[in-house]
């Protein structure tokens, strides 16, 4: 049979009409952007993209948290830490968890940072070099009996020296900000916890039980807030037992707490020297990044400090620097309670807590000693 066209395999050549439409599209396609120059502005927020989840969940616990405070009293990180807890299974979710660990550390870092616009060297200054010399006494014999009470208790050398530090200076912002220069331990976390949780209930204690101490003692106004500020370990609770006892107790008190969180940039320096080591094999062994001998928070705390002593720092622009530590501090608090559990927190033990009491105990006593001398 003999062939009437062309073979059905064969491809018939474009006409006119077809070759310039396919001329089109291309040109069209080639004025098309570039598919990586999309993609660029998308790739540079990725990272910021991953935080999100998790960091939204963590304000957004933190604002529950000061909701609850202002409606019906109470301490505020306490509340963001028990809320934490409750969303415990999320810090193990891949959407949710750079976020968290991010708030954890980063945003934790910029409250403690953020601290020092409260302070200024005028207050300090004016408490009198024997005020000074109690309280230096009280923070230095405090962290020294957590480190020697803490070895007895077959604590490491770390957990006795954070619960040191929060009793001796601010509680649960003092323990935040030297847990973050501490090494990674496998139960630093659940032990960082556990003190924020002992400390602010302690603290709570003290702000009912302390004032009617200093009544008790028929001490005098200046006297009485040496005693509050001296040794209650947070500074709101500092605030409302103070002023329990009239406006001189109060303002005394709070300037001699101020005193105490002052030192903490020291205390956080001295820590950082002295497990840099450890905290660079925690990291990584001898192949890991050398770490900074100051973090950078503590640079940022000693700056505000000192521009706040200058004068340099509006009283509306350290207001909205006070407000903004409490709430990265807030927000830190409870990223760090999704990352544990209460039976995490039981499982602690009672040695953290006899270790808080007695370090309590010791400054307490220290103080009115050193009051009844005066």
């Amino acid at each position: 049979m003999s062939a009437a066209g062309p073979s059905q395999g064969a491809k018939a050549p474009l006409g006119g009409s077809a070759a310039h439409e396919v001329a089109s599209v291309g040109a069209r396609m080639s004025a098309l952007p570039d598919t990586a120059a999309l993609a660029g502005p998308a790739t540079r927020f990725a990272p910021l993209a991953r935080l999100l989840p998790g960091a939204g969940l963590s304000a957004v616990l933190a604002m529950a948290a000061t909701l609850v405070s202002t409606l019906h009293g109470g301490p505020q990180l306490l509340y963001a830490l028990f809320f934490g807890v409750a969303f415990h299974y999320l810090s193990q979710e891949a959407r949710t968890r750079p976020g968290i660990e991010f708030c954890a550390r980063g945003v934790l870092r910029l409250g403690v940072g953020l601290l020092g616009a409260r302070i200024t060297a005028a207050q300090i200054a004016g408490l009198g070099w024997h005020t000074a010399a109690i309280v230096i006494a009280a923070v230095l014999t405090t962290l020294l009996c957590g480190w020697l009470l803490g070895r007895a208790l077959g604590l490491t050398r770390a957990q006795g020296v954070l619960s040191g530090g929060a009793v001796a200076i601010c509680g649960a912002s003092a323990a935040l900000a030297i847990s973050a220069v501490l090494p990674r331990e496998k139960d630093g976390e659940r032990f960082t916890l556990m003190v924020v949780v002992t400390v602010t209930v302690l603290s709570t204690l003290a702000m009912v039980l302390y004032p009617l101490v200093a009544r008790l003692l028929h001490l005098p106004p200046e006297l009485a807030g040496l005693f509050l500020g001296g040794t209650i370990h947070d500074v709101a609770q500092v605030v409302g037992a103070g002023y329990t006892l009239g406006q001189e107790a109060g303002d005394y008190a709070t300037i001699v707490k101020l005193f105490r969180v002052s030192m903490l940039a020291l205390v956080v320096l001295v820590v950082s020297l002295a497990f840099k080591r450890q905290r660079e094999a925690a990291d990584g062994g001898p192949t890991a990044r050398r770490q900074r001998l100051v973090p950078w928070f503590l640079w940022l705390f000693v700056g505000l400090v000192l521009a706040n002593s200058l004068g340099a720092v509006a009283p509306a622009l350290q207001q909205g620097m006070g407000d903004l530590s409490r709430a990265c501090l807030v927000t830190a608090i409870a990223a760090l309670g999704m990352k544990t559990s209460f039976r995490e927190l039981a499982s602690a033990g009672w040695r953290p807590l006899l270790l808080l009491l007695t370090e309590t105990l010791w400054m307490a006593g220290l103080v009115l000693v050193a009051i009844c001398w005066l």
